[in-house]
């Protein structure tokens, strides 16, 4: 899941952006050393990593309390275990330690928090009969009312596609949108969905990005627009399911489908993970991937640790005893009344 990101697709971001991040951010030499390997990585951390201020964290006392625990015989995975300790601190699910051995990551974003999902009932809601776009699987369910499955943003969907959904939807009562359990991927196919339910050009959020090493030094924030597609738009109620996977692309489509006109965002809280992110190595070649450009959303407010849904509703066990999602059947409840 840490791999389906929203690094796939900058497309938004100025062309000046693109430059500045060209290739992986570059630091000064160090030994290859277990203590060399600890320095870069905490100073690559400490100039270019975006959310120590938001998130108030003492970096220093990170530092010296890691550099503390070095010894200079460690092995490889020892350091490794150290390293992505550290990197733990931070809180954030697109900060990962790449080896040959194991990839570092940080899960506790959704792990301390009720799954609110099942693959078997979605199956059943799917029957085996569903249709297929690109990434999105879809039937319409027995009330008239358009059922979207879409698991991976890393999965395309494109133009044609999405107009034989919408033609097919227009004579249904409304619409389920259910990208729980999505763990991001490419925003140019976030993007693509979002503008099939907005009329007017929208704006759902900013970028910064860093201008100094120093945790606080940001450029003014750059807005991002959401474009109406100029094909067919769905016009009728809208219901985008959610859990605490939403993450990454997945949050950034759930910050801008709550800026549309006739939807409404339904579940539990989004996982967050709103910081785009890039890639740097250490002397012995494992690389660090890190938020370094945070987005925030049409308030100017950080969305990194996720969005709160309109209408909170968890999975009731009784329903799923019964084979029914609670999710969905309260979306369908709602368009239906």
């Amino acid at each position: 899941m840490f791999f389906n990101n929203m690094t796939r697709c900058l497309s938004f971001i100025p062309f000046f952006l693109i430059l500045l991040f060209a290739s992986c951010v570059e630091i000064e030499k160090y030994d290859n050393t277990p203590m060399g390997n600890m320095e870069v990585l905490w100073k690559i951390m400490d100039e270019h990593y975006c959310f120590f201020e938001y998130k108030e964290i003492d970096w220093n006392r990170i530092h010296d309390d890691y550099a503390a625990r070095i010894s200079s015989n460690m092995n490889r995975e020892s350091l490794f275990m150290l390293l992505n300790e550290m990197l733990g601190e931070l809180k954030d699910g697109h900060v990962n330690l790449v080896t040959p051995f194991d990839v570092g990551r940080y899960w506790k974003w959704y792990e301390d928090h009720p799954a609110n999902y099942s693959e078997e009932l979605i199956r059943k809601y799917l029957g085996t009969d569903y249709r297929i776009a690109g990434g999105i699987r879809y039937r319409i369910l027995d009330d008239n009312i358009a059922y979207l499955r879409y698991a991976d943003f890393s999965s395309g969907i494109g133009e044609s596609g999405l107009d034989y959904i919408i033609e097919k939807a227009g004579v249904c009562s409304g619409m389920i949108i259910d990208v729980r359990e999505n763990g991001g991927g490419t925003l140019t196919y976030s993007d693509l969905f979002a503008s099939r339910f907005v009329n007017e050009k929208t704006l759902t959020g900013y970028i910064l990005h860093k201008t100094g090493k120093g945790h606080n030094d940001f450029s003014d924030p750059y807005p991002k627009y959401l474009e109406p597609s100029t094909r067919l738009r769905f016009q009728k109620p809208v219901f985008v399911l959610t859990n605490r996977r939403c993450f990454s692309t997945t949050n950034d489509f759930v910050n801008a489908m709550r800026y549309c006109p006739n939807v409404t965002i339904l579940g539990d809280t989004t996982g967050g993970g709103s910081g785009l992110p890039f890639n740097s190595e250490l002397p012995n070649g494992w690389s660090v991937r890190f938020s370094a450009c945070p987005m925030l959303d049409q308030n100017k407010q950080h969305i990194e640790f996720g969005i709160a849904p309109d209408i909170y509703v968890a999975m009731r066990n009784d329903d799923m005893e019964k084979g029914t999602d609670t999710l969905i059947e309260t979306a369908r409840k709602l368009i239906n009344r």
